[in-house]
């Protein structure tokens, strides 16, 4: 057992339908790249050009994924839970680099059925709350704001657990979490400052998070045991170089480095 514990039977059951042991192997000169869903946009950026195949999911599947055997040759999470994972079952190739951070705001949809206004109105009765589940990092990060919330001047009593209580959705990855809110399918929903992206942005309205209660998201990344060393090392270089570092930031992201 590691100290994570046991993993949801949610995410273990992910796996049936995810890449695994007998995936095919990658064309020469091609990698394969695993990671955070909230990376999509600006890693897919990053490659344009280059002969680098992606697997977008939740941390905590990717993760899983390798230990069951799983090709990639990086691996880049949401949060450092899941990359200790990996270190612990020995699947790195080298030591981690903390790339990027993130913040995470509170979405609502445009026509706002649950009439929320203010961070406070997630407690009220009735409001349909959709999250991330607790094994995925957006979820583990959003349970830490809640907490910090509740410790403002302010918000109502036993903010937390009514605020909690009124999930009606633990989702996989942050993307689920998107599309359920910009749907109408929930009032609220707790999402990574990127993933308001262009395209979804007039669907929503943001509720920003204050400084001091909000939770800073770390995105390590490494290169996988058994892969193309070479080519992976030259993707984590352009990831925390220079041209990494304007991509990230247009998509939302925190390079490592900058002031939040």
């Amino acid at each position: 057992m590691t100290r994570l514990g046991t993993v949801s039977l949610f995410v273990l059951c992910t796996l049936l339908a995810s890449p695994a042991g007998g995936q095919d192997a990658a064309p020469p000169g091609r990698i394969t790249v695993f990671a955070a869903a909230s990376l999509s946009d600006a890693f897919r950026e990053l490659a344009q050009g280059e002969p680098v195949r992606f697997n977008f999911a939740g941390s905590q599947q990717l993760a899983l994924q390798l230990e069951q055997g799983a090709r990639a040759d990086v691996f880049a999470s949401s949060d450092q839970r899941w990359m200790d994972y990996v270190l612990e079952k020995k699947l790195a190739g080298g030591e981690p680099r903390v790339f990027a951070h993130n913040v995470l705001v509170v979405i609502v949809p445009k026509t706002n059925p649950g009439r929320i206004h203010r961070l406070e109105d997630l407690a009220k009765r009735g409001v349909k709350l959709v999250v991330g589940a607790e094994a995925v990092p957006v979820g583990k990060y959003t349970r830490e704001a809640i907490e910090n919330l509740a410790n403002q001047p302010g918000f109502p009593l036993e903010y937390s657990s009514k605020v909690l209580g009124n999930v009606v959705s633990q989702e996989e990855n942050v993307k689920s979490v998107v599309a359920k809110v910009q749907l109408g399918e929930a009032d609220a929903g707790f999402v990574y400052w990127s993933d308001v992206t262009r395209e979804v942005s007039r669907y929503l309205t943001v509720l920003e998070i204050p400084k001091d209660a909000n939770v800073l998201a770390s995105y390590p990344i490494v290169v996988v045991a058994g892969g193309d060393t070479a080519a992976a090392r030259s993707f984590v270089d352009r990831v925390t170089g220079a041209e990494g570092k304007r991509v990230l930031a247009k998509h939302g992201l925190i390079p490592a480095g900058s002031t939040p």
